[in-house]
């Protein structure tokens, strides 16, 4: 499905640890592909270099000296008031199957342009 997109939005970010898992495989990929299933405009998953949570007892960093191998990831999520409001629900039933800290945020945005 191909659209165009321009005027009022919302940005979903879902903070996540690199090493949370969904069903066998990482649980930003999960998202991301089912985003994808869902036809949302778009997600895009970032590392962190450093950070902790609420359930974290350390700091999780890339710093060589004390390297983490549980990274901080955010998953942002662009796309209309209407859609973005049904991936909320789904992404709160994936974390039925995933043990795992989460903050999820949500801001109003203008879209300028998306056009694929």
């Amino acid at each position: 499905m191909k659209k165009t997109i321009e005027g009022p939005g919302k940005r979903l970010k879902v903070y996540i640890g690199e090493n949370d898992r969904y069903h066998g495989k990482p649980f930003y990929e999960a998202i991301v592909y089912r985003m994808r299933e869902e036809h949302v405009a778009g997600a895009t998953v970032t590392r962190g270099i450093e950070g902790y949570g609420a359930g974290s007892h350390i700091i999780h960093t890339a710093n060589l000296l004390r390297f983490s191998s549980d990274l901080p990831i955010i998953v942002e999520i662009v796309e209309t008031k209407e859609k973005i409001e049904k991936v909320i629900e789904i992404i709160k039933t994936m974390l039925d199957d995933v043990e795992c800290g989460v903050l999820m945020t949500l801001e109003d945005i203008e879209i300028l342009r998306y056009a694929p």
